[in-house]
C-alpha cells in the first residue's frame, strides 16, 4: 500500500512562508517586485502546493479504501469466539475496623511496610486520527441529524441522501456497502463526529459508544446498516476494527490495549477482538486491515463533557469533624457512562484495573460543590498531615460501607463520582475517591495499596509526617487506609498482611 502522506508538509510550507517574508521586508526597497505581489505569488504558490497535498491525503484514503473494499468482497474466515478472562477471584473482602479509642492518644511511630510487588503508572496516548486529514465536502445548506448520548443533543451533518440499505450480510452486500460509505459524500460525518469527540472529551470508550448512538438514531435500530455506518465512522477515525457475520447479522469487532474482563473476544492475527453488540460464539470474521489502525484504549484521563443534569444533593459530613459538611450532586447523565465502562486490566497485571477508576477525573461541577466546602474547613491555614487526617477522616465517616456482592451481586469498583452518588460503597470506592481528593486539593503524590482483600492508600508527603511507610524510588509514602475509621495518617488495619501487598502507580 502507498506510504502515507506526510501531514506537517503543509506546516512546514506555512513556517517557511512566514519566515521569508519576514526576512524579504527589509529588502523590499532595492527589489524590482513590490511586497504585494510578492506575497501574492508566494500565496498563490502555497495554495497550488496545498491542494496538491489534499489531493494526495483523499488519493491516498481513496486507495485504502477501495483496498478494503476489495478484502471485504473476498470469503471471510470463521472464528470461534473465546471465553472471557473472568475477573481474578481475590481474597475474602476484609471488613472495615474502628481504630481503637486506647491508641487516640498515642503517638504514631515510624515503620517501614515491605511490599511484595509494583505494579507501573499506566500512562495514556495520543487518541487516535485519522489515517489522513479528511477534506470537507462543501455544502450549500447543510443539514443535520440530531441525536442524544450522555444526555447531551448532539448533531451532524447527515439527511436522506446518506441512507443506504444492505441487502443481506454476505460479502458482497458488505462489501457494496463499504463503497457508497468511501465517497466524500460521508467526510462531513467523520469531521463532525471527530469535532464532537473534541468538544465533549470524550475517551475512546465514549467515542465508539457515541457513534453507536448516532448510526442506531439515524437507522431506526436497523442493523445491518447502522452496524456498517458505526464500522465505518469508527475505522475511518483512526480505531482498529473487525467485521463479522452470521450470515443474517454484521457485527462490529473493536480491538482494546486492555484485557476486559468476562466478555468474550476473538483471537485475530494474535490481537484480542471484543465485539460491540454479539452473543454469537461462531462467526465469520473479515480480516482486512486499514493503515495505522490503533486499538481503543480505556483510560479516561478527562472528564466526559456531557449537559449537566444534577444528581439529587446528598448531605456527607465527617464525625470527627463536623464543620466538614458538604451538599453534593454529580452530573447525573454520566451515570449512562459509569455503567457502560467495561472493567479490564493492562499487560495482564490486575492491579492496573484501579488505576483506571482513580485517575479519572471528577467532574468540574462535581468539585465546585466539593471543594470549596473542603478547602475552607479540612484544609485553610492547617499543615499536610492535618489536612490529609480531615479528609481521611471525612471518607472514612461520611459513607456508609457495604460489600459489592450484597449490592450489586458482583464486584464492581466506582469511579470517585459514583462513590459521591451512590448510598453505598467499599474500601476500593473509597481508596479511589481519597486518593483524588488527596491529589486535587493538596497537590500530593497518591498510590494504592492492595492487600489480599483489601484496597488502601499512601501518600507522599513533603513535610515530616511519621507513620507506616512505604520507600518507592527514593520517596517515602506514608500509608492512609479509608477503611479504617477513625484511625490517622500512618496507621495500617490490623491483620494486613504486607508481605503479599502491591503498590499501584498512580
Amino acid at each position: 500500500m502507498t506510504n502515507n502522506p506526510n501531514i506537517s508538509d503543509c506546516h512546514a510550507v506555512t513556517r517557511i512562508i512566514a519566515v521569508t517574508l519576514v526576512a524579504i521586508i527589509p529588502c523590499m526597497a532595492w527589489s524590482q517586485e513590490s511586497f504585494d505581489d510578492f506575497k501574492k505569488r508566494m500565496t498563490e504558490n502555497f495554495s497550488s502546493y496545498k491542494a496538491a497535498k489534499e489531493k494526495e491525503f483523499e488519493d491516498f484514503r481513496n486507495k485504502a479504501n477501495n483496498e478494503y473494499t476489495a478484502f471485504v468482497s473476498k470469503a471471510w474466515k470463521e472464528f470461534y469466539a473465546l471465553k472471557g478472562i473472568p475477573t481474578p477471584k481475590e481474597d475474602k473482602p476484609v471488613p472495615p475496623k474502628v481504630y481503637p479509642d486506647d491508641d487516640k492518644n498515642k503517638p504514631i511511630k515510624d515503620k517501614p511496610v515491605v511490599i511484595d510487588e509494583v505494579i507501573p503508572e499506566v500512562k495514556p496516548e495520543p487518541q487516535p486520527d485519522p489515517v489522513v486529514p479528511i477534506k470537507e465536502a462543501p455544502t450549500p445548506a447543510p443539514v443535520y441529524h440530531t441525536f442524544a448520548y450522555l444526555g447531551t443533543e448532539m448533531k451532524v451533518r447527515l439527511d436522506n441522501n446518506h441512507r443506504f440499505h444492505l441487502n443481506g450480510c454476505n460479502e458482497r452486500n458488505i462489501a457494496e456497502g463499504w463503497k457508497t460509505l468511501s465517497g466524500d459524500k460521508y467526510n462531513n460525518v467523520i469531521n463532525d463526529c471527530l469535532n464532537l469527540r473534541q468538544k465533549y472529551r470524550l475517551c475512546d470508550w465514549a467515542y465508539l459508544q457515541m457513534l453507536n448512538k448516532l448510526s442506531q438514531s439515524f437507522f431506526n435500530g436497523n442493523s445491518r446498516e447502522a452496524t456498517l455506518l458505526t464500522a465505518f465512522l469508527y475505522c475511518q477515525s483512526g480505531y482498529k476494527m473487525r467485521l463479522g457475520t452470521d450470515k443474517d447479522r454484521l457485527f462490529l469487532l473493536f480491538a482494546s490495549k486492555h484485557e476486559i474482563y468476562n466478555k468474550s473476544y476473538w483471537n485475530i492475527d494474535g490481537e484480542m477482538f471484543y465485539p460491540l453488540d454479539c452473543d454469537q460464539t461462531q462467526i465469520y470474521i473479515c480480516q482486512a486491515a486499514f493503515p495505522q489502525e490503533k486499538p481503543l484504549s480505556l483510560l479516561v484521563s478527562t472528564e466526559q463533557l456531557a449537559a449537566y443534569r444534577p444528581s439529587k444533593p446528598r448531605t456527607l459530613q465527617s464525625k470527627r469533624y463536623p464543620e466538614i459538611k458538604a451538599n453534593v450532586s454529580i452530573n447525573e447523565n454520566l451515570i449512562e457512562f459509569f455503567n457502560s465502562y467495561p472493567t479490564s486490566m493492562i499487560n495482564n497485571d490486575f492491579g492496573t484495573r484501579w488505576a483506571m477508576y482513580a485517575n479519572t477525573p471528577l467532574g468540574s461541577a462535581t468539585k465546585a460543590m466539593l471543594y470549596p466546602t473542603l478547602r475552607t474547613s479540612a484544609i485553610s491555614n492547617l499543615t499536610q498531615s492535618e489536612a490529609a487526617n480531615r479528609l481521611l477522616n471525612f471518607v472514612q465517616t461520611a459513607f456508609t460501607y457495604e460489600y459489592d456482592d450484597k449490592v450489586w451481586g458482583c464486584d464492581r469498583a466506582f469511579f470517585a463520582e459514583e462513590t459521591l452518588f451512590y448510598p453505598y460503597c467499599d474500601c476500593e470506592d473509597r481508596s479511589i475517591l481519597f486518593s483524588r481528593l488527596v491529589r486535587d486539593l493538596l497537590g500530593l503524590d497518591v498510590v494504592l495499596i492492595f492487600y489480599p482483600g483489601h484496597l488502601a492508600t499512601a501518600v507522599h508527603f513533603t513535610d515530616n509526617v511519621t507513620g507506616d511507610y512505604i520507600m518507592l524510588n527514593g520517596k517515602r509514602y506514608v500509608v492512609c487506609d479509608p477503611t479504617y475509621i477513625g484511625a490517622p495518617i500512618g496507621a495500617t488495619m490490623p491483620g494486613m498482611d504486607n508481605a503479599k501487598a502491591k503498590v499501584i502507580i498512580l
